[in-house]
């Protein structure tokens, strides 16, 4: 890819700045970059399990609301719809902000990671991966997961709000 080389290798660090005096120096800080990219790493799983967790949640309220409906030989209550439809949009609601906040969080650690490289020889996870995926602007090269990830509890409350207004009118 044109322009990856530039991007990856820090001009600023070569060979020679590796000196004995200089080593334990460069030791701490390729340790610390580790632990921040492991860190990093850590905040996607939980992302992830956090979406699992919530997507799990929903289901059981929706099939919990289906069940006492679908046993109901009347019309299903409003107020039940009601209920659920709360209960199921503060879920919504704080998946949401949840996934927001991870995405935050991440952004810190990747400036961090960017800023603890400009010490190291290559730019690899800052600049030239970056700079590999098109630095977002093109989502059908890379569209960040983050962003995708905020529109699920969106439409889910969204279709949410549409089954309520049908069995309401």
């Amino acid at each position: 890819m044109d322009g990856l080389d530039d991007r990856l290798w820090n001009t600023d660090v070569n060979p020679q700045t590796y000196t004995d005096a200089e080593e334990g120096y460069r030791a701490a800080v390729l340790d610390q970059y580790r632990t921040c990219v492991e860190m990093a790493d850590r905040v996607s799983g939980r992302r992830s399990l956090t979406n699992t967790f919530f997507l799990s949640l929903n289901s059981a309220v929706v099939a919990a609301v289906v069940a006492v409906a679908g046993n109901s030989s009347q019309e299903v209550p409003l107020l039940l719809l009601l209920a659920g439809l709360v209960v199921l949009w503060a879920q919504c609601l704080t998946w949401f902000v949840m996934v927001r906040s991870y995405r935050q969080l991440n952004t810190a650690k990747f400036a961090v990671i960017g800023a603890l490289e400009r010490r190291l020889p290559a730019l690899a996870y800052s600049d030239a991966e970056w700079f590999a995926l098109g630095e977002g602007r093109d989502w059908r090269k890379y569209l960040p997961l983050t962003r995708v990830e905020q529109g699920v509890p969106l439409i889910f409350g969204a279709a949410y709000l549409l089954v309520f207004l049908s069995f309401a009118l």
